[in-house]
């Protein structure tokens, strides 16, 4: 081993045999990958719209109970005999309790509370199976619109603190590309739902959410070696060092993402309709969570001009020497 190999080696910190990925090699075609794909996904929001659920658009719930365990598609089946649209049905723990959930009917639009459960009840009787009727809850319109607006000023919130939390925590250009990358996972996932017309309920907006927690996390991680590599690593290129901090952590983020897809994939076929569209947000989060920390936060972060005096102290002289003799 030559002196220059001991020296590099030294430098760099990591044994000559550990290949350090070029991530940064492709992040131009990356980020224009990444603008295509907002520009669609804002695309699909504005010209088709989200399938809000009742949750959003109001309506009425039901809880159930039945003497012996039931199949949602019969419920469902008994209500569309008994005039009820585009009714949901989902389980409530065990096959005996369920949720039932529809827009208002044009027929019970200005029904009472009992007069609303006894139809209810009559409609969802079924065969040696009697079913009792525990709560009935009308939402109005006003009321899901009002949540609807709360709930995109709630995401709005979440990217402003972890914005704030990152430049305290790191430094302002990996802060701002922490928050792109957040914004376009929430745009891309919303996006894939609009395009898709699938519903658009307040389980989706809860997967959002968790999605922000996770891929934030993710790009706290990388940040934090990308700040401990600039420290530590001498006669290195800022993209380099970067290069080398992502693949320092990425058996970490392999093995963070997958052990969550292994949870998503179990409540997306096990969880039954109630976690469905939750688990199917989680899934696509996922995987542009994990794309965005690489190729938006970091390379964002790069393009900024990050370097190695963004993470050095500054320490300031506490005073300065002055000449005993003052000059003549």
């Amino acid at each position: 081993m030559t002196e220059n190999t001991q020296l590099k080696s030294k430098q760099y910190g990591r044994p000559d045999n550990e290949r350090v990925i070029p991530f940064m090699k492709i992040a131009l075609p990356a980020a224009v990958i990444s603008i295509l794909l907002t520009v669609a996904s804002i695309f699909f929001i504005a010209t088709k719209g989200l399938n809000l659920g009742l949750d959003f658009t109001g309506g009425i719930s039901a809880e159930l109970n039945y003497s012996h365990p039931v199949k949602p598609a019969d419920v469902t089946e008994a209500l569309v005999k008994a005039g009820f649209k585009d009714s949901v049905v989902q389980t409530l723990g065990s096959n005996r309790d369920l949720m039932v959930r529809m827009p208002v009917q044009k027929d019970e639009k200005n029904a009472e509370a009992a007069d609303l459960t006894k139809t209810i009840t009559a409609a969802v009787q079924l065969p040696n199976n009697k079913a009792e009727v525990h709560k009935v809850d009308v939402v109005g319109g006003q009321v899901g619109n009002e949540l609807y607006v709360r709930s995109g000023g709630a995401v709005a919130l979440a990217l402003l603190l972890m914005l704030v939390y990152v430049t305290i925590r790191f430094e302002f250009k990996l802060a701002l590309g922490a928050v792109l990358s957040l914004f376009h996972d929430v745009i891309v996932t919303v996006g894939v739902f609009a395009m898709m017309q699938w519903p658009f309920d307040l389980t989706v907006l809860a997967a959002i959410l968790a999605l922000l927690g996770f891929s934030l996390n993710d790009n706290i991680v990388v940040s934090d070696r990308i700040r401990e590599n600039f420290r530590k690593i001498r006669g290195a290129e800022p993209l380099e060092i970067v290069n080398i901090a992502l693949t320092e952590t990425l058996r970490r983020t392999i093995h963070t993402s997958a052990t969550l897809l292994l949870v998503v994939l179990a409540m997306m076929f096990l969880g039954g309709e109630g976690l469905h569209w939750f688990s199917v947000a989680m899934f696509i989060g996922v995987f542009v969570g994990t794309y965005s920390s690489i190729y938006i936060g970091t390379a964002f972060a790069l393009w900024r001009g990050l370097n190695r005096q963004d993470f050095i102290v500054q320490v300031k002289p506490e005073f300065e020497e002055e000449d005993e003799i003052p000059p003549r």
